[in-house]
């Protein structure tokens, strides 16, 4: 399916503006952000991917490009519309339609026990403690394997706000270990990229 950069931005504009907390962005990630954000992604063997908040596929399309295609790559989106779209676009993926927070019920159905990586394009709000007191790192570092990487982008402006400093705390609770990217310049906005390693597994958060 022919996929317009413009037409995508469209989308991302309207969905902000009538969902400003459940969209993390004003417009597509740029295909250096997508570079950036799968970059530690291994490039050999069949690994598992679980890519939340795939929106549009600008992340999706990446993360099968950087994998050869030998990915079983599971994409979770809350938004029908962009669901939709995706399977449209990207056939090769398993696309569910739900919450991130189901992540371990859509894992056990597929009979996956852990993912080798975890590309995220979600709202830094999306990791708020649930209704069972658990924050969505919690569920993630459940779900990597020891030698898993999880991904997340926050834009340059944003990282000294209050919100976006709890959340790195929050992050470095969770991994042992937790850098952070250049700034990708040719994003709007520009943006750097979480890269969290060594999961720490806290059943009790």
């Amino acid at each position: 399916m022919s996929r317009s950069p413009w037409a995508d931005t469209g989308l991302f504009l309207r969905e902000f503006v009538r969902h400003p907390l459940n969209t993390a962005a004003v417009a597509p990630s740029s295909a250096a952000l997508a570079a950036a954000m799968t970059a530690p992604l291994a490039t050999t063997g069949d690994p598992v991917v679980v890519e939340l908040g795939p929106g549009t596929g600008a992340f999706t399309r990446a993360i099968q490009e950087r994998t050869g295609g030998r990915v079983r790559h599971i994409a979770v989106e809350l938004n029908p519309g962009w669901a939709q779209l995706l399977r449209q676009r990207h056939p090769e993926v398993d696309v569910v339609l739900g919450d991130a927070r189901e992540l371990p019920a859509l894992l056990a159905d597929r009979g996956i026990t852990a993912v080798d990586g975890v590309v995220s394009g979600l709202p830094w709000v999306a990791y708020s403690p649930g209704p069972d007191g658990r924050g969505l790192h919690a569920v993630i570092t459940d779900a990597l394997a020891p030698g898993g990487v999880f991904t997340q982008f926050a834009y340059t402006w944003t990282r000294w706000a209050p919100p976006a400093r709890q959340q790195l705390a929050d992050l470095r609770a969770h991994f042992g270990e937790v850098t952070i990217t250049p700034a990708v310049w040719r994003n709007l906005p520009p943006a750097v990229v979480y890269v969290a390693r060594k999961p720490l597994r806290r059943h009790g958060d």
